[in-house]
């Protein structure tokens, strides 16, 4: 794991505040909501090859859903959130069972994909997921084992330099 993946505009204070929690960048200066779900933080330097992105975190008991998004760019003045690229979302739907992932490029969103051999998430119990960007594609692992993979619709992979968490879930660490 690199310990400079994601990381924020005050690195120094959260280093020594937080420890390891250095990796973390909310968009708000409030430390004290550091991992408050939705979350919303930088990837330091974007994506390239090599890098992963783990999320620790535990389901709640009663869960809806929970995405994970990838994004390019980032506007504080203009919330075009809708314009902003998005490499990869995750999308775990805990009614259907499933576990969607796509992209969207130019405001288009590409087709769902949702093939996966199992539903890996359980509501009440922590989980652990990492996406490994390789050359070609995203790897998707949970609680260490390889789900899915998702070929990259974003071409620039440094351009790749935002997180975003929202839904049924806590978040305990990211790394």
């Amino acid at each position: 794991m690199e310990k400079d993946a994601i990381n924020t505009e005050d690195d120094l204070h959260l280093n020594n505040s937080f420890g390891d929690s250095g990796l973390i960048s909310p968009d708000k200066e409030d430390i004290s909501r550091i991992l408050t779900v939705p979350f919303s933080g930088r990837i330091r330097g974007g994506m390239r090859p090599g890098k992963k992105i783990i999320i620790l975190g535990i389901i709640d008991p009663e869960p809806d859903s929970f995405d994970i998004s990838l994004s390019c760019g980032h506007n504080e003045e203009k919330d075009d959130e809708e314009l902003t690229d998005v490499a990869l979302k995750l999308s775990a739907r805990f009614t259907e069972r499933q576990f969607l992932r796509n992209a969207r490029i130019s405001g288009k969103w590409s087709e769902e994909e949702a093939p996966i051999a199992y539903f890996p998430f359980i509501p009440d119990q922590p989980f652990r997921i990492e996406i490994h960007c390789e050359h070609q594609r995203f790897r998707i692992f949970v609680d260490g084992h390889q789900l899915f993979d998702f070929y990259h619709k974003v071409k620039s992979l440094p351009a790749i330099n935002m997180i975003r968490i929202v839904g049924s879930l806590q978040i305990t660490k990211l790394g």
